[in-house]
């Protein structure tokens, strides 16, 4: 595995017993949510994380969701976390960070009614997944419960220098995954061989993942226009075209290179012309990034792929890290739903994706990657070459 990281970022990753933010991150972090909570008119909020889902827990706290972990903000008392299961309390408490840890004891909801009624709580706001039968709880008790998941993304969408840091650190345990293919793609192996090249890449360095995705198929006989979420379980062979879409981890925060390769064989006509397509689309999309770009604009110059008679299955483009954030696009002939009224920001981390394929959904690349996006343009936070490189 090589880590290409500066001395900065090494030492944020060699943090012990554990990396985290720095004091001052949380405390901005804190300042913006009760800032929300005012602008919402609550005076307490529950942040919410189940089943590993629900970013605004460790966003907040610094503690990875496990199975529930309901934590309580208000603006003049303590954050307090109630969780489960009794076996993660040991840890939460060590890694949480400026927040007090209890138990749920299996009625986490009840534990964080009886205690917000016990901070004075009239109007309460939440963030993140809350099943059915909580938010039922949390109105029958309150004068009103309110939704804050859209203030929650819109507190997400800038990030700030130390957040950078460490997308900067998940882009290169991505890179790292990028290179050991290169190095270890060859016919024979399975689909399931390429996650376990994937992950090695990267775990000894502390890194986790958050998806690894593959496309495998014949150049000659293709069958596959996007990376599968799941890999069959098939032999790569002298031939195959193999496109990729991998997000190593670092704490919370992950890279997205997407990139692609032909096995022991150079592209045929139909591979280099979807490829060359997809380059093109990548850099007239790269050519105008800057804060003030909108949609419209992005869409409109990303043309050249349905110019050259393909379209699209995946996202365009993606605003990403800590989520998967607006705004989210479709080229012109596969939209995304309606456009959002969001131009670019200086601080937004987004993810330029062109899935060239096509019309017959037979064929597809994947060419991108993760950049944050500057006045002035962008910033690439990964350092992989693109290319179509020829393994094996």
């Amino acid at each position: 595995m090589t880590l290409q990281l500066d001395p900065k970022l090494t030492a944020i990753a060699a943090q012990q017993p554990f990396p985290h933010f720095s004091d001052d991150e949380f405390a901005r972090r804190r300042s913006a949510l009760i800032g929300a909570m005012q602008q919402a008119q609550v005076d307490h909020l529950v942040v919410c994380g189940e089943q590993r889902v629900g970013s605004g827990v460790p966003w907040i706290t610094g503690w990875p969701t496990t199975t529930e972990a309901l934590v309580i903000v208000s603006p003049s008392e303590k954050n307090l976390m109630f969780m489960e299961w009794y076996n993660h309390v040991p840890l939460a408490t060590r890694m949480a960070q400026h927040t007090d840890v209890k138990w749920g004891e299996h009625a986490g909801i009840d534990k964080v009614i009886a205690e917000l009624q016990r901070r004075g709580a009239k109007r309460v706001g939440f963030m993140g997944p809350l099943s059915y039968r909580k938010c039922k709880k949390l109105e029958g008790a309150f004068e009103a419960l309110v939704e804050m998941n859209k203030d929650y993304v819109e507190l997400r969408l800038v990030k700030s220098a130390e957040e950078l840091d460490w997308l900067r650190i998940g882009a290169a345990y991505s890179d790292a995954a990028i290179e050991a293919l290169r190095k270890e793609l060859k016919p024979g192996l399975t689909e399931r061989d390429l996650w376990d090249i994937t992950e090695r890449a990267y775990t000894r360095g502390g890194g986790t993942t958050q998806i690894h995705y593959f496309g495998v198929t014949s150049m000659a006989n293709p069958a596959c226009c996007v990376p599968r979420q799941f890999p069959e379980n098939r032999t790569v062979q002298v031939g195959d075209c193999v496109f990729c879409e991998i997000s190593g981890m670092f704490g919370d925060y992950a890279g997205q290179a997407l990139r692609t390769f032909t096995v022991g064989a150079d592209p045929t006509p139909l591979y280099r012309d979807l490829y060359a397509t997809a380059e093109a689309a990548f850099d007239a999309i790269a050519a105008i990034l800057r804060a003030g770009t909108t949609p419209e604009q992005i869409i409109e110059v990303s043309g050249v792929i349905e110019k050259a008679g393909y379209t699209t299955c995946d996202d365009l483009m993606h605003g990403y890290g800590g989520g998967y954030f607006p705004p989210v696009l479709g080229s012109q002939s596969r939209p995304a739903g309606p456009l959002p009224d969001l131009p670019l920001r200086a601080g937004m981390t987004v993810v330029v994706q062109p899935n060239v394929i096509t019309k017959d959904q037979s064929a597809g690349v994947q060419v991108g990657e993760l950049v944050h996006i500057t006045e002035q343009g962008f910033e690439r936070l990964h350092k992989a070459p693109r290319a179509i490189f020829r393994v094996a």
